[in-house]
């Protein structure tokens, strides 16, 4: 999902769709190791706009493979970024929801909202003090917002008595742990900047460059060190605690269970064998490169 551009609380026809195939692609890969409940896959296959620039936004903000399924089963999910939550505010669909979930956040300024989706059922986001929450839930509920309760609002209390009971939320498509007791946490601000001392930063610098000069001639052969030089910087600290552009991490297959099902080339294995490797000697030779 992560070369799906998102533009608002929508996206395009086509890129909807792009994101609905590669929902039921990741889906198929949790299954290997996980449990949904039934319907999923054809839900996916409805997957709205508004459903899929969550996803998209959740993915560009780290959510890994494994994750997914956490989000698809009612996980809490915790993002330090504020301009999500208006994003999702202003989504089709969206409406005011009352929840018992940041209790401690200005709910007059920012409250709760709610959209219903065939993948998310029922998702929910609120504003935290750092940023955006969201959860998906089994069974919408608007206690407060009714005289009467309706049915949706008492499936919701037997999907509260199951929290209770089992301490794991309850989503539209299984349970998780990821309560908001113990979120799951995507794209942390936990970035603080601080300077060194100077000697310190002499010192670490001076071990820094003694590393690099040994990863130069240890990584390669000595012929292609010398043929491809790294670049040269004067004080390596300069790069230490740098994040990756637009919050990027371990990326969305980052710790997943996946695998290479294919065997290597045998082509390309007789090539590199042949003669002893003088072929090959012979290509960089031809680039200039020996």
């Amino acid at each position: 999902m992560s070369d799906v551009e998102s533009h608002g609380p929508a996206l395009s026809g086509q890129e909807t769709e792009q994101v609905r195939t590669r929902v039921r692609l990741l889906i198929e890969l949790t299954s290997r190791t996980n449990e949904y409940r039934r319907g999923l896959s054809a839900a996916a296959r409805r997957l709205s706009p508004e459903e899929a620039a969550v996803l998209v936004d959740l993915e560009k903000h780290g959510m890994q493979v494994p994750q997914l399924h956490d989000v698809l089963c009612g996980g809490h999910v915790l993002v330090d970024n504020p301009q999500l939550y208006e994003d999702w505010r202003h989504a089709k669909g969206a409406r005011e929801r009352i929840s018992s979930h940041h209790k401690q956040i200005d709910k007059k300024r920012w409250p709760d909202i709610g959209m219903r989706g065939s993948v998310v059922r029922e998702k929910l986001h609120g504003r935290t003090a750092a940023g955006t929450w969201v959860q998906l839930e089994k069974t919408p509920a608007a206690f407060g917002k009714k005289k009467l309760p309706s049915l949706d609002d008492l499936r919701h209390l037997v999907d509260y008595f199951t929290y209770k009971i089992t301490r794991s939320n309850v989503g539209p498509w299984g349970l998780s742990r990821k309560t908001e007791r113990r979120p799951m946490y995507l794209s942390p601000d936990i970035a603080m900047p601080q300077s060194l001392p100077p000697a310190i930063a002499d010192s670490l610098g001076n071990a820094l460059k003694k590393l690099e000069e040994g990863d130069d001639t240890t990584a390669v052969s000595e012929d292609l060190a010398r043929l491809f030089p790294p670049p040269e910087r004067e004080d390596p600290t300069d790069e230490l605690g740098r994040s990756m552009a637009n919050g990027a991490g371990r990326g969305l297959f980052g710790n997943s269970n996946v695998w290479i099902s294919e065997t290597r080339s045998g082509t390309a294995a007789a090539i590199r064998g042949r003669d002893g490797g003088h072929e090959s000697q012979s290509v960089l030779a031809e680039m200039g490169l020996s």
